[in-house]
Order: structure tokens, then C-alpha cells, then sequence
């Protein structure tokens, strides 16, 4: 890694409630992507009789670790807004924590797009949901 994404981790993990909440671990991110992993909780589940992680916790952790993604390309003072998200479910989302991974397909002046995917951590190679975000960038100290 070239640059040092230890402030940004830090901030993901640490100084945002919502990735506080959903217990948001950071495992990877380098130059436009990102990886995060969020363990099972009872919690989190939407459906009982399955059970199923909520949806919205998969569409939730999609846009975060996609605002990573783009974060890489700026810097920590710099402000990254979703403009649009979208989800597709593929399957039900796991009792087990489940990992998400972001790439960066498209960097403008100020909007950036982001494909995602999502997987359990005990079946890797089967796709839980899959996730496109557009993102707002805006630098803070445009040098």
C-alpha cells in the first residue's frame, strides 16, 4: 500500500455510529477499494424463520464499505455523499458474518461509481447481493 489508510480505518470503524452499531471491520482497502466484514448477530436478523439478515443491513454495509472505496481517493477531511444505491439480493443473507467488497469503476470531478458484492464468510464463492453506488466527492482543500 502506498498510502497509509489507518486514519480512515479508524474513522470507519470507530467514528461513525451507524458502522459502530454494525460492528464494521475494516479488512482491507488500498488505491479505489475496499473490503469489510460484519459478524452475525441475532440482532441483525430480518427474517426469524430463516434466519435472514434484514435487507437493509445488506444495502447498509454495501454503501459503507462503497464510501470506502471512493475514500481511498481522497482524503479523510474530504466530504463522499451517496447519491444512488442500488441492491440486488441474490439469496438470503446468512447466519454467519458475511464479508462485502467494493471497486471503484468510475472516478469524475465530482461523482464516483462503485460495484459491490457480498458473500458469507463460510461460503465465499456464492454471491449473497450484489451493489452499485454512486457517490458525490467533493475535496475540502483543492490545492
Amino acid at each position: 500500500m502506498s498510502k497509509n489508510y489507518t486514519k480512515l480505518i479508524r474513522f470507519m470503524e470507530e467514528e461513525i455510529p451507524f458502522n459502530k452499531l454494525l460492528k464494521v471491520k475494516v479488512e482491507e482497502c488500498g488505491e479505489g477499494f475496499a473490503r469489510i466484514r460484519i459478524p452475525f448477530r441475532d440482532e441483525l436478523v430480518g427474517d426469524t424463520r430463516r434466519p435472514a439478515l434484514h435487507g437493509g443491513v445488506i444495502s447498509a454495509v454495501i454503501d459503507a464499505c462503497g464510501g470506502l472505496a471512493v475514500w481511498t481517493r481522497f482524503e479523510i477531511e474530504d466530504l463522499i455523499s451517496t447519491v444512488d444505491l442500488r441492491t440486488d439480493f441474490l439469496r438470503p443473507g446468512p447466519d454467519c458474518d458475511i464479508c462485502v467488497e467494493s471497486k471503484v469503476v468510475r472516478m469524475g470531478n465530482r461523482v464516483s461509481v462503485v460495484n459491490t458484492v457480498v458473500w458469507s464468510v463460510n461460503d465465499p464463492k456464492t454471491i449473497i447481493a450484489e451493489g452499485r453506488g454512486v457517490y458525490n466527492t467533493r475535496r475540502v482543500n483543492q490545492d
